[in-house]
């Protein structure tokens, strides 16, 4: 039994994980590949190896002639009398294995047979890699930062190199060699050279990932995010939506005083982020997705797409936001092309009616008026109410009057006025 073979094998499919059976099978390649470049091209060479014991054999198939005068191609036949030394069963027609030794290889022969096996390591190990790494495609992963390639960096991922180029880095962020960071796998080309692979920091999956890998309801389903808008480096808004009723998928996200949302946001260099919940009704979707800005009114129109947004004229600009950004979000977030408009705008746009979006405050109006005819009373109640408030008014005025020693304010102005108390008249002291 070759033992040194069978520990190199085993050493192989544990490091660089290659299957012994590729090994295997690389094995044999070579040695055929030794056994033509040293006898000829011919395809009667064959090779066995004993998966167990490690024990190969090299052998040509000949066809057996009757006599040496007969052989035309030594390479392809043989004659009876030396098929005799090998099998004493052998009879004229038959196909003998003439076993072929190894070290009758030459020099050059062997050669080639060592760079076949390394090559057909380097190719196996390459397709691991790329096998490994392609199944992680669409996914976070964690790197170290190597080094700066002009304006791309280079991150080590641990059996392979990711590029990260310019144009998916985030405006701003600086990295450290040896710095860990976690990046979004683009994409995995299979080259000669071994896999490339193309990785980001500005795709909204990555936010994605990352909430699905701490916030444990939306890795088991419970919690789902709906979608995601980003503009890397700034702010992202997402919108999540429960499977179960009793799990808040705000709160679920958030996280107890905010250490989950505030993990991703570590992750991301201080990217704000927008937590909303998803509805299916266009217009309130619309209204969670302009948070934090108040709204009071949404027209939308799901066959075109568009929504119209009134907002009140102290929240405008609040629900723009800056150069748009707030807006922007949404309708990304949204899918609707959102036009916003605050109160004083919407009331001069043509064809605009002030009843339309404040449906709930005359609805109160008329409830108020309907009662009021159902309970004559109450209606009493509220004019008592108003007079006794006048009546109240009326006298904080003469408590006023009375201080000023009874001057009105007509008799300021040179206006004559009777006068209204005892004081003036004198009545009371007679």
């Amino acid at each position: 039994m070759n033992k040194e073979l069978m520990e190199a094998l085993d050493i192989l499919e544990r490091e660089k994980e290659i299957s012994k059976e590729t090994l295997f099978e690389a094995i044999e390649n070579s040695l055929l590949t030794a056994c033509k470049n040293h006898f000829g091209k011919a395809d009667n060479m064959h090779v066995e190896i004993d998966r167990e014991t490690c024990d190969f054999l090299v052998y040509a198939e000949k066809e057996v002639m009757p006599a040496a005068e007969d052989v035309e191609d030594p390479v392809l036949q043989i004659s009876l009398e030396d098929a005799r030394e090998i099998s004493s069963m052998a009879r004229v027609g038959d196909m003998i294995h003439v076993e072929i030794r190894s070290k009758e290889f030459g020099r050059i022969a062997t050669q080639n047979a060592k760079n076949v096996i390394l090559q057909k390591i380097r190719e196996e190990e390459r397709s691991v890699v790329y096998n490994q790494y392609y199944e992680k495609e669409k996914d976070v992963v964690t790197g170290v930062v190597q080094r700066y390639l002009g304006r791309n960096i280079s991150i080590n991922l641990g059996k392979a190199d990711a590029m990260l180029s310019e144009s998916e880095q985030v405006k701003g962020e600086m990295f450290r060699p040896t710095e860990r960071i976690k990046v979004y796998i683009l994409e995995v080309k299979n080259t000669p050279k071994g896999p490339r692979i193309n990785v980001s920091r500005t795709h909204p999956e990555l936010v994605k990932r990352l909430f699905e890998s701490e916030v444990t309801e939306i890795k088991d389903g419970t919690v789902e995010i709906k979608s995601i808008a980003r503009e890397a480096g700034s702010r992202t808004k997402i919108a999540v939506w429960s499977h179960n009723p009793n799990v808040d998928p705000v709160g679920a996200c958030v996280g107890m005083n905010g250490a989950r949302v505030n993990a991703i946001v570590d992750e991301l260099r201080g990217e704000k982020i927008d937590i909303v919940n998803w509805d299916e009704n266009p217009g309130n979707l619309i209204q969670n997705a302009l948070s934090p800005a108040k709204i009071v009114a949404v027209f939308a129109d799901p066959d075109d797409k568009t929504a119209k947004v009134v907002v009140p004229d102290y929240q405008l600009s609040l629900a723009i936001g800056k150069e748009g950004q707030n807006a922007r979000l949404a309708a990304r977030l949204t899918g609707y092309k959102i036009d916003i408009k605050s109160e004083t705008q919407a009331k001069d746009a043509p064809g605009f009616r002030y009843e339309d979006y404040l449906e709930e405050d005359y609805g109160e109006y008329e409830e108020y008026e309907g009662y009021e005819e159902e309970n004559p009373e109450a209606s009493y109640e509220y004019a008592q109410e108003d007079e006794d408030a006048a009546d109240a008014q009326e006298y904080e005025e003469y408590e006023e009057y009375a201080q000023d020693g009874g001057v009105t304010p007509e008799e300021e102005n040179g206006q004559d006025g009777e006068p209204e108390s005892f004081a003036e008249t004198g009545e009371y002291e007679e």
